[in-house]
């Protein structure tokens, strides 16, 4: 029997499917994000790092008997890179004794985590190989994310991401679909194209919004106040935010969160143009006024 008993529910990006987890921290430090639901049944805590350093040395054993030695390992849960540096530097000396094979590890991150963490910090947890973040952007329009409660403006998002990838980090940045719904839709476009362009971050990928029943974003959709985004209008929005993208690098771009309608991707600035035209045929071919089915499973 496998030795973690994880605090579910447990999420991680698709990329880190093969990844062992381990969870750092439990929850969100935010948790206030209207549209989310995954960590709202959690407090947010650290754990001891006498319980996390017991579990990695049980997985351990546990690994030896199979022949398998993880390359990636990913910290749980919300934003563990906003656990205290003590405690992420004790984690990953555990992790790099215990695990010789091991390439990096990866972590949720928000603009306010980067911040707070000094350049000298971040780039101790490099040389330890957590060398890869995930940051939900969802957009880099300043009206948006004070509406959705993600406590951070466009401006911290900025800074924080590029003093992480000075650091040494590398940066998937997550942008939000619909998320402004139809009367920010134009302001979404714009303003998150520009923040994309000026992180130029080494991953970009799409999510759709979906109104989840039960979180503050369904109800201010219920009462009006949101008008969700037709599949046409989603295409547009993501032919206009990538069309509009200005990289001072090759970004890798993927749209294949089981939220989106389609999977698409590429590699920006090489591959826009050629996206740009399929989703022009996608926003041609769709029936104007259907909207998107939520998915079986988030």
């Amino acid at each position: 029997m496998f030795p973690i008993k994880y605090k579910e529910p447990i999420f991680r990006p698709p990329s880190e499917g093969k990844s062992f987890l381990i969870q750092v921290t439990i929850g969100c430090s935010n948790n206030m994000c209207t549209y989310c639901d995954m960590y709202r049944s959690k407090s947010y805590s650290e754990r001891d790092f006498d319980d996390i350093e017991r579990e990695l040395v049980e997985s351990k054993l546990y690994f030896d008997k199979t022949g398998y030695s993880p390359k990636r390992i990913f910290l749980c849960d919300g934003d563990a890179l906003g656990a205290g540096q003590v405690l992420l530097v004790k984690t990953l000396k555990k992790i790099n004794e215990l695990f010789p094979k091991l390439e990096r590890v990866g972590v949720y991150a928000t603009a306010q985590n980067m911040l707070d963490k000094t350049k000298e910090e971040l780039e101790e947890l490099v040389s330890l190989k957590l060398n890869m973040a995930y940051l939900g952007l969802e957009s880099g329009n300043d009206k948006i994310l004070h509406m959705i409660v993600k406590k951070n403006t466009q401006k911290d998002m900025i800074e924080g991401s590029q003093k992480l990838i000075d650091a040494g980090f590398k940066l998937s940045i997550i942008a939000m679909l619909g998320i402004g719904g139809q009367k920010l839709s134009k302001e979404h476009i714009r303003d998150t194209a520009y923040v994309v362009s000026k992180i130029s971050p080494h991953y970009f990928s799409f999510l759709t919004t979906m109104a989840i029943p039960g979180t503050p974003y369904h109800k201010m959709v219920e009462r009006g106040s949101i008008q969700p985004l037709t599949c046409n209008e989603l295409f547009y929005e993501m032919r206009s935010i990538i069309n509009d993208i200005q990289p001072s690098r090759n970004i890798l771009f993927r749209a294949n969160h089981v939220s989106n309608q389609f999977p698409l991707g590429g590699t920006l600035p090489r591959d826009q143009q050629s996206i740009c035209r399929v989703l022009d045929e996608w926003i041609e071919s769709t029936p104007k006024g259907t909207f998107p089915p939520m998915p079986a499973s988030m």
